[in-house]
């Protein structure tokens, strides 16, 4: 007689993990990966981390009308939803590497290498990126290459059968023992064998997988620690910004009218609007940071933090608008800033004949170009240190951004510059141009209704009806809102500090019951009164009539 084969069930797919338990351990070794990663990244830099990079490339790559959804629907938190979003695919093919290698090593080996080579690319295409941006993503894809290969062929591995004494190639096994005459006696039943692993081994894997799951945890929370550690937080906290040598005009009384809802005229720091192209905030330290400004200038000259500090301080309110703020948006705030007049230093450079551009640059690469004119024209275009009475925050530019009256932010508001570039728009296209964007953004005239809220319910009574207009460097002469196509209706302006910052407003609504329409148009003192017609914000700011629907009872 011969052997008796063992069930085909404890045979199927011998040697190989199953494909659920394999994309488990795609998925964790891309998150040991990234762990990794970080650590290695606080002594790179933290752009160099592969989520960071690869996310920095995609915004910079990233079609207009992809880059204006996400503003659209996710706002301030669109960087968020992007590094969220792409940790999101990347756990997706970590997962199908997981099933390729459990069955082909080398598979997995080829599209671990694969995920490390476009982390690399990303790392080292960064501006002013150096050698050591790659070693984030190569330590990270060898350590999961690794770790990889240990948990497909250590836990899961199947176990071989056990020798049978006196077996071997040349000596069959013993004819099994005959049964005992009688009556058969009944199966007993058995648990069904999973392929390739038994309870112990999936325990053990998923102990595995735990562990390093774990690990990368601690990893990547310790390398934002140590980065936390290594920012500039305790510096900024440690300067003392000097006294205006010409302080700000006192905000008047009558600003801030009693109606709830209403926006705030001056904004706190921390509400105030933040959109900008850096996925990790740049973390600058004021003692080695310099200002170069150079290009179509007499002399080029070269600024340190101290050198501005000990320059003669100017105060002022203004508003800051976006470009991408809709009809009706928040991506406005209004704050007190500190810094340099800009024309000053550009005065000691010397701007040669022709340069009407001059290029604000990042620490990070990003680029504006802001109109030479609007720099010298007198406005209060200021190289600001301080916002609000304390340093900048760190993520509005910590140690110096350039602030500039009547024009959005993405053609003036530099944030952590380190640059300014005297060129012209016939020779330099700044960041956003090449995207669709004009290179030259005046703000327009606008207002919004901030109080009551769309499809509010209301009670009938007085109702008052309030909110902001703005139109920086010209100013505001005038609000009016009307009721259902009715005539327009002047609203009360609050006074404001200058021309430069947004004005409140507030009007009396009688309401009555029913479904009702308001809407708003703001008048600037050159008399140019806000269209009607709406319009996208691309390519150079929004335009119509904020309008809402109320409900009133």
């Amino acid at each position: 007689m011969t052997q008796q084969a063992a069930p085909p069930v404890a045979r199927a797919a011998a040697g190989r993990t199953p494909a659920r338990l394999a994309a488990l351990a795609g998925v964790a070794v891309a998150a040991v990966a990234l762990g990794l990663a970080e650590v290695v990244a606080v002594v790179a830099g933290a752009r160099s981390a592969p989520l960071v990079a690869v996310g920095g490339v995609v915004v910079d790559s990233a079609p207009e009308s992809l880059t204006r959804f996400a503003i659209d629907v996710f706002g301030v938190h669109d960087k968020t939803a992007l590094l969220v979003g792409t940790a999101v695919l990347l756990a997706g093919f970590a997962a199908g590497i997981g099933v390729l290698a459990a069955r082909a090593p080398i598979a997995g080996d080829l599209g671990i290498a694969a995920f490390g080579l476009v982390g690399v690319a990303a790392a080292v295409s960064r501006p002013d990126a150096g050698p050591a941006a790659a070693l984030p993503s190569l330590l990270g894809a060898l350590a999961a290459a690794i770790l990889l290969r240990a948990l497909l062929t250590g836990p899961l591995r199947p176990a071989a059968d056990p020798p049978q004494p006196g077996v071997g190639p040349l000596r069959p096994a013993a004819d099994p023992p005959a049964p005992p005459a009688g009556p058969a006696a009944p199966a007993t039943p058995t648990a069904p064998v999973l392929p390739g692993a038994g309870v112990g081994d999936r325990r053990r894997f998923l102990s595995a997988v735990g562990v390093s799951v774990g690990a990368a945890a601690l990893a990547g929370a310790g390398g934002r620690w140590l980065a936390q550690r290594r920012s500039v937080t305790s510096v900024r906290a440690s300067i003392t910004l000097p006294a205006a040598a010409d302080v700000a005009a006192p905000v008047p009384s009558g600003v801030d009218p009693q109606v709830s809802g209403l926006t705030r005229y001056v904004t706190p720091n921390t509400d105030f609007y933040r959109i900008d192209t850096a996925l990790v905030v740049p973390r600058v330290d004021p003692q080695q940071w310099r200002l170069r400004i150079h290009g179509r200038v007499a002399t080029e000259i070269t600024v340190s933090y101290p050198d501005l500090l000990a320059m003669d301080l100017v105060e002022r309110y203004v508003t800051l608008a976006c470009v991408s703020n809709e009809v009706g948006g928040d991506l406005i705030g209004n704050a007190r800033w500190l810094g340099v007049p800009v024309r000053e230093l550009l005065a000691a450079a010397g701007p040669l004949p022709g340069a009407d551009q001059v290029v604000g640059r990042s620490v990070d690469g990003w680029t504006c170009g802001t109109p030479t004119e609007a720099l010298l024209d007198g406005r209060d275009a200021l190289l600001a240190v301080g916002m609000n009475g304390e340093p900048l925050p760190v993520e509005h530019g910590f140690p110096v951004r350039m602030v500039v009256p009547g024009l959005y932010g993405y053609v003036s508001a530099c944030k952590w510059i380190t640059e300014l570039e005297v060129t012209s728009f016939a020779d330099f296209d700044a960041y956003w141009v090449p995207r669709g964007w004009s290179a030259q953004g005046p703000i327009k005239t606008q207002s919004r209704i901030d109080t009551p809220r769309q499809r509010g319910e209301l009670t009938a009574g007085t109702v008052p009806v309030a909110g902001v207009a703005w139109a920086q460097h010209r100013g505001i002469r005038a609000v009016e809102v009307r009721v259902d196509d009715g005539p327009w209706q002047s609203a009360t302006l609050a006074p404001a500090v200058s021309a430069d910052t947004w004005v409140q407003w507030v009007w009396q609504w009688p309401a009555t019951p029913g479904e009702h329409v308001l809407q708003v148009r703001a008048t600037d003192t050159t008399g140019e009164t806000q269209p009607e017609g709406r319009q996208p914000v691309a390519p150079d700011g929004a335009t119509g009539w904020h309008t809402i629907r109320v409900t009133v009872a």
